[in-house]
Formats: C-alpha cells, structure tokens, sequence
C-alpha cells in the first residue's frame, strides 16, 4: 500500500520547527490534527486517522500524541467525560475560552476582549501580570420559547 500525502499542515510545520523527524505516520496524524475543527480524544483521533492511512495502530496515535505533547505541539484538555481531548498549542492561536454542553459533550470554543480585560485585572490586582488564560465553561441551551 502506497503512503498518502499530504499538504503540509500547520502542526507538520510546528513539529518541523521543533526539531522532530515526521514519518509517513505522524505525517498523517499531524494532517489529521490540523484539519479537526473539535478537540478529539485519542480514540477518535484514531478513528480519523485509520481513515486516511488504515495500517495506523492505537499504539502509533498514542505514542504520537504524547510526543507532540511533550514537545509543545499539543495541549492536553480535560472537558470532563474521563477523556483527555486536544488541540494544537501554537501561539498563534491564542488565548480563547471553552463552552461546553452540559448535555452533548460538544465543545464551542470562544474569545471574548471583555472577559480578557476582566481577568487582566484581576490579576493585576493580586500583583500578577496575566501569562496565559485557561477557562471551561459549561452551559445547558436555553429551551426555545413556545
């Protein structure tokens, strides 16, 4: 079976930058990654890989997401639910927020420059300057009015 290729992805760049050697597996575990609008956990992760490249194991998606966590690529999140979940850990993403739905699960990422100033100053106040920002939230959607 012949390797699938790919554009070079973001996170491909990020590993590049980082010093580690991508093989045809992480390759694709990097593409797979960059083109996720969600935060999968590893199973899924997986599932989407297999999809792509079908001789990837569980064992390969592991130990490729320890190692790009290890290296800064990705962030480990935990939304509740027993699984980790992740997202890629540039700094061009930049600070932003988690709403997450109380009844599917889905997480809906946010950015919001008042809820930034408000917890600038907060920590200003306790003799702080703000480094860095993570905040979950999570809510039930409103029941439509009848």
């Amino acid at each position: 079976m012949k390797e699938p290729t790919f554009p070079d992805s973001p996170l491909a760049d990020l590993c590049r930058e980082r010093g580690l050697k991508l093989t045809g597996q992480r390759r694709t575990i990097a593409f797979v990654l960059s083109d996720s609008d969600d935060h999968p956990d590893v199973e899924e992760l997986y599932r989407r890989a297999v999809e792509v490249d079908p001789r990837i194991s569980i064992a390969t998606v592991y130990r490729t997401v320890r190692l790009f966590e290890e290296n800064g690529i990705l962030q480990r999140r935990d939304f509740g639910g027993g699984r980790a979940r992740y997202e890629v850990a540039d700094g061009d993403h930049g600070d932003h927020y988690h709403l997450i739905d109380a009844d599917s699960g889905k997480v809906i990422e946010f950015e919001n420059p008042e809820l930034d100033a408000l917890l600038d100053n907060i920590v200003r106040e306790m003799g702080y300057d703000l480094v860095t920002t993570r905040l979950s939230v999570v809510g039930r959607r409103k029941a439509k009015p009848r």
